[in-house]
């Protein structure tokens, strides 16, 4: 959708390397290691959420209770709209999910889903982008919809 990412690990000596699969997705972004629990503490990754000039920022983390509370609520008291995306984030427990989860909640973030926030930024399903979108959204249950809808318009 060509937002600006921004890749953060927390001591990759200590909990591990970026994911694989995440480094793939994204070619040529940079990875900012490091030591701090929140992102915002860390002054890169601070200046550039503020280089990005988004307003709105989508977070995902490895834990939704700290990698994805921390950050949302932080952006969300400096006056952005973070939206936290659950299905992107992990936790370790049902009660870290949960208790996460409310104080998210609780602080005023936008929680969501990966699926959704994607089709809010597309905001229009005539755009050139669509295709592309539901298909890497991995809904192959949306490409027969469509077809049924081109099927029902012909008839007509």
């Amino acid at each position: 959708m060509g937002v600006p990412t921004i890749v953060t690990a927390t001591s990759p000596e200590l909990w591990g390397p970026t994911i694989p699969e995440l480094t793939q997705a994204l070619p040529g972004s940079s990875i900012i290691n490091r030591t701090t629990v929140n992102a915002f503490d860390e002054p890169r990754f601070a200046k550039a959420v503020e280089a990005s000039g988004r307003k709105k920022l989508i977070i995902a983390g490895v834990s939704i209770e700290v990698c994805l509370a921390f950050p949302a609520i932080h952006a969300t008291a400096a006056g952005y709209d973070a939206y936290a995306v659950i299905d992107a984030s992990g936790t370790f427990s049902e009660t870290k999910r949960v208790t996460g989860l409310l104080r998210m909640v609780q602080a005023g973030v936008i929680v969501t889903d990966y699926a959704t926030v994607a089709v809010e930024m597309l905001k229009d399903n005539a755009s050139p982008k669509a295709g592309d979108l539901y298909a890497a959204l991995d809904m192959p249950w949306a490409g027969l919809v469509g077809q049924l809808a081109g099927a029902f318009s012909s008839t007509k």
